[in-house]
């Protein structure tokens, strides 16, 4: 480390002394024996090379060095006090900018009710919601955390298992009434079928199985193709087809009598869990560890 940053809080004592006009009046204001005073002004001559002060019994006089030395740093001392306000600050109210990523529906339904929370209790705090259903980069895009279903992407992350997720099949009662209720997987060859995809899920293989049996995969024809679950959603409460989601995110379209259960002798044979990604604590903000915190004591997914 360069020695003027070492010498900070010498170079406060010189203007202290500067200021007060002697090594004693100095030494008064600052609760510290004169001797110290001397000592400290030596040791940043010594660093600096250079004399500060021309000393005799009666007088003190600053050099042309040390004259000059005073104006470079005259301001330092509100530049302490300004940095110590803002650690001050920081310590006592958490501020600056949290970007999370989410899956759109998964979001919607579990993440969006709990930013309220955040915002009364965190009010210096800015939040970036990303919605989307395709795994992000978090470092490449800045995020600094996720709400995601699977396995950790990255070993340099962390996680905090928040739920399950699960998968069922789901149609409106509209489409049924027009194309009847499959009762078998084989069924859903002679129904219209919407499928979700993105990297990490071929949306047009459906798995089933029932308790004792094999489980049987069936390729559906999909008649229309999505990467939002959303879109997906309100394509099936619209009667277009048949879809395969986690209930999980269907309390209000299942409520509101927009979507019926299908196929409820079968469950999908795979769960995952849904986790709250962040990086290590230690590379955290401030700010992104009290989102963090936050949400591990509320967020909830069942």
């Amino acid at each position: 480390m360069n020695p003027l940053y070492q010498s900070l809080p010498l170079i406060q004592i010189f203007l202290t002394v500067v200021e007060k006009g002697s090594f004693q009046a100095a030494a008064s204001y600052l609760n510290l024996p004169r001797s110290s005073v001397s000592k400290k002004i030596q040791q940043l001559e010594d660093t600096l090379g250079q004399a500060l002060f021309k000393r005799s019994t009666r007088r003190l006089l600053i050099t042309e060095f040390g004259q000059a030395l005073a104006e470079q740093t005259r301001t330092l001392p509100e530049l302490i006090a300004g940095v110590n306000r803002l650690k001050e600050q920081v310590q006592d109210e958490p501020v600056g900018q949290v970007k999370i990523s989410t899956g759109i529906m998964l979001g919607q339904s579990y993440l969006v009710p709990l930013l309220a929370g955040i915002r009364r209790q965190m009010p210096g705090i800015k939040l970036e919601i990303s919605f989307n259903d395709e795994p992000a980069d978090m470092l490449a895009e800045g995020i600094d955390m996720a709400l995601r279903t699977g396995t950790l992407p990255d070993s340099s992350l962390v996680a905090k298992q928040v739920g399950t997720i699960s998968w069922g099949w789901f149609a409106s009662p509209e489409y049924l009434a027009r194309f009847g209720h499959p009762q078998t997987p084989d069924d859903l060859s002679q129904h219209q079928c919407l499928a979700f995809k993105n990297s990490r899920m071929a949306g047009d293989h459906w798995s089933f199985s029932q308790p004792g049996k094999e489980t049987e995969s069936v390729r559906v024809k999909a008649a229309i193709t999505t990467d939002s679950s959303r879109a997906l959603t309100d394509m099936a409460c619209a009667g277009l087809g048949i879809m395969m989601i986690t209930p999980l995110v269907l309390h209000e379209e299942i409520a509101a009598g927009h979507l019926v259960r299908i196929l409820t002798d079968w469950h999908h044979p795979d769960s995952a869990p849904i986790n709250l990604i962040s990086f290590r604590k230690s590379q955290r903000s401030r700010a992104a560890e009290c989102v963090w915190q936050y949400l591990v004591n509320h967020l909830r997914i069942a």
